[in-house]
């Protein structure tokens, strides 16, 4: 599904108003009931209201306006409440304002805190419409804005925002210093970023996207941003011939583990054989090869030279003769920080000529100085830091990471030439052109140790199968989470082991695998 910014969805606005002649006003009419639709479809059994509409000084307070007349002309009783003088609502909101007046709708204008409280005894709506501050919300939200908002907060009655809850960044999903809590959110020809990457998407509730008819010849063909669905994963979905066989699948290398996280190695191996890799081989330490081998009946394993239980620099030159054969690496799981690993990471970045993906500790050992992956802009890199990872990786905190997860994703992404997975409720992928993927799928039982682990395995086993970076990251990531959702529907999401994800993976490529059929057939 295509997500635009802010700006992207204005200068639609405007083309259509510009260049196709729809006058600003029908858009308007459009957008506000298509609105009062969803309304009426969700909330039919609070009728007849009341419904507060709390309108803004903008076209999102126009909006609010055309949502007040469809109500009251369907028998709804509806009060609303303006944040601003009624001299200060100019262009296509004001046609609607006067509209809703002639109609004999009540309008209150309040100008100030003060008069707000004043105007609440009495109210008791049932529905709140939030039609405040719409898109354009660039800083921090103050004074009656805040008021109204915290006063929604607090309200037993169901929220409807209009376009997205008030106090949201639509283009970044941040909160704007508070924002409305909204059970249904109905925005306007496409959804926006806000609505997709925490914490805005925690604000939204159910997104229902209207069309307000904007002609699709105007929408540039290719997206900038997208939301990762089974639908989207279907498309990206590999189709495995029926003749094929191990050697034409692909051969993954993972090299990691260290003493006391081999199970890091053993995990990671496991996503790469559930991502239908032909072939795994797990290289690690040689004093723990045993303990691959108790485990893992599928893979195989390479000893390499070590330090004490752990991989250092002199590890290369034994690994570097296994990269004949293979068709990607996965370097991190359980590799440790322990005096020597950091070499090691920084020489298999500089001279593995395969596609690679990098987590866990060989990310850490590249946050000192990550300029070698620009080296690597030639082959397929993959990244998957969580927070925490990406703060030391752009030297900054973990809240600044959070702050602005799109931001940073694609920033890393464009400045070393990789494509870039930042981990966390709806994880993002960025690729080094700008685009990102915002991916629907996951939940609380990934949030374990080893879930990391499966997904770098999962991914490194897509390049195997010789998929470009960005889409053996959005299509592991979706995977993955879809994987977990599918554990969660049977058990719960709390108690559940790594493992266990890993395990459900194939009731996933199976339901992908349908879907295309069905789609064919179609």
């Amino acid at each position: 599904m295509r997500l635009l910014t802010a700006e992207q969805m204005s200068l639609l606005d405007r083309r259509t108003i510009e260049e196709i002649g729809i006058p600003g006003v029908v858009l308007m009419e459009n957008a506000g009931s298509g609105a009062t639709e969803a309304i009426l479809e969700r909330w039919s059994d609070s009728f007849p209201g009341p419904v507060l509409v709390l309108a803004g000084k903008g076209n999102n307070g126009g909006d609010g306006y055309v949502i007040a007349r469809h109500l009251i002309n369907a028998g709804w009783e509806v009060n609303t409440l303006t944040l601003a003088a009624r001299d200060e609502i100019s262009g296509d909101a004001a046609i609607n304002l006067q509209a809703l007046l002639a109609l004999g709708g009540e309008v209150i204008f309040v100008q100030t805190p003060d008069q707000f409280a004043e105007s609440l005894p009495g109210l008791q709506p049932s529905i709140v419409v939030d039609a405040m501050l719409g898109t354009g919300l660039k800083n921090d939200v103050r004074g009656l804005y805040r008021q109204a908002i915290e006063w929604i907060n607090q309200e037993d009655a169901f929220v409807c925002a209009v376009d997205v809850p008030s106090g949201l960044n639509a283009s970044t999903g941040q909160i704007l210093g508070v924002a409305v809590q909204a059970d249904l959110t109905v925005t306007f020809a496409f959804a926006k970023i806000g609505h997709a990457v925490y914490p805005g998407a925690g604000c939204c509730g159910d997104v229902a996207i209207v069309d307000i008819g904007i002609p699709p010849s105007i929408v540039p063909e290719q997206a900038d941003a997208q939301l990762v669905t089974f639908d989207v994963a279907t498309r990206l979905a590999p189709v495995r011939p029926t003749d094929g066989h191990k050697g034409v699948f692909g051969h993954l290398l993972t090299v990691g583990g260290s003493r006391g996280k081999m199970g890091a190695g053993v995990l990671a191996a496991s996503g790469g054989l559930r991502s239908g890799a032909g072939l795994v081989t797990v290289a690690c330490p040689a004093s723990c090869q045993a303990i691959l081998d108790c485990r893992l009946d599928e893979a195989m394993s390479i000893g390499l030279p070590e330090g004490e239980g752990h991989l250092v620099a002199e590890s290369f030159p034994c690994l570097e003769t296994h990269f004949a054969g293979k068709q990607a690496v996965a370097l991190g799981p359980g590799i440790g920080q322990r005096e020597g690993v950091a070499a090691l990471v920084r020489k298999v970045v500089s001279d593995c000529p395969l596609p690679l993906v990098i987590d866990a500790d060989g990310l850490n050992a590249l946050a000192e100085d990550p300029s070698p992956l620009r080296n690597r802009a030639a082959l397929s890199t993959v990244l998957t830091p969580h927070p925490g990872e990406m703060a030391r990786l752009l030297n900054i905190s973990v809240p600044e990471v959070e702050s602005d997860r799109l931001r940073h994703a694609r920033w890393f992404a464009a400045e070393f030439g990789v494509a870039l997975v930042l981990k966390g409720a709806r994880s993002i992928v960025a690729s080094p052109d700008g685009r990102c993927w915002i991916n629907a799928s996951g939940n609380p039982v990934m949030a374990v140790g080893g879930s990391g682990d499966v997904l770098t395995g999962l991914i490194g086993g897509l390049l195997a199968q010789d998929f470009d970076p960005v889409t053996a990251a959005v299509l592991g990531v979706f995977v993955h989470g879809a994987a977990a959702d599918r554990i969660a529907e049977l058990h719960g999401k709390s108690g559940l082991y790594a493992s266990e994800v890993a395990a459900a993976i194939p009731d996933i490529w199976f339901e992908l695998s349908k879907r295309g059929e069905d789609d064919v057939e179609s």
